[in-house]
Order: structure tokens, then sequence, then C-alpha cells
């Protein structure tokens, strides 16, 4: 069965540094790219970054790639996003997921599986 388990989300200080684990079970880990993805209370999902199957080739939120960096394990299955300098509009849920392709741009239409969602909250 296809399963996607996050972990890592909760409060952190302004300024302060969070990393989110997303682990993958239940099919072709090393076939799939992986995205992470946020939303605010009434806005629209935003796309924060995306890596390849094989680590190769990454990409990022222009407006986040400063703070946030994605990496993968792929012997463990797991998929990071390590968040630095943490703002308050930083707080929001957090959601990993399989796509299909790497490509910011295109990245909430290629989602073929969400996990279930971290949520971060920055507060001093």
């Amino acid at each position: 069965q296809l399963q996607l388990v996050e972990s890592g989300g909760g409060l952190v200080q302004p300024g302060g540094s969070l990393t989110l684990s997303c682990r993958f079970s239940g099919f072709r880990w090393d076939q799939s790219a992986i995205g992470w993805f946020r939303q605010a209370p009434g806005k629209e999902r935003e796309a924060i970054s995306c890596v390849s199957s094989d680590s190769k080739f990454t990409q990022y939120s222009f407006s986040l790639k400063e703070r946030f960096a994605i990496s993968r394990d792929n012997a463990e299955r797991t998929c990071y996003l390590q968040m630095t300098g943490h703002e308050e509009e930083d707080t929001t849920i957090y959601n990993c997921a399989r796509t299909d392709i790497c490509d910011i741009s295109r990245l909430r239409d290629r989602v073929t599986k969400w996990a279930q969602g971290t949520k971060v909250t920055v507060t001093s």
C-alpha cells in the first residue's frame, strides 16, 4: 500500500531552524520525484521545492530558495526539507508528495500521492 508519512513539524522560534522528514513506502521510491508544499489559511497551496528520483536535480520556489533545502536518502526512503531563518509567515501546514516529475512551475498538477501534512508554528 502506498504510504507517505511526515514528521518533524512543531514549534520554532523566529530565526530558528527545523527539518521535516517524509518517509515513503509501497512504491518504487527510486523512480519517483518528491515535492514539498505548504498552504496557509485562505491562500493557494504553494510549491516549495522538489527533487528528482536520483537527487541530481532540484528546484525551489524563488522566494524560499535561500532559506530552504531539499534532500533525499533513497536507502532510507526518506526525503528531507531543511528550513532556516524562520519567519512568522512560515506558520502553516507543510505537505510532501510523490510527483511524477520535478518541475516547480507545474508541481501541484504532477502530484500522484499526498502525505498527511505536518504543522509548523513560528512563535516566540
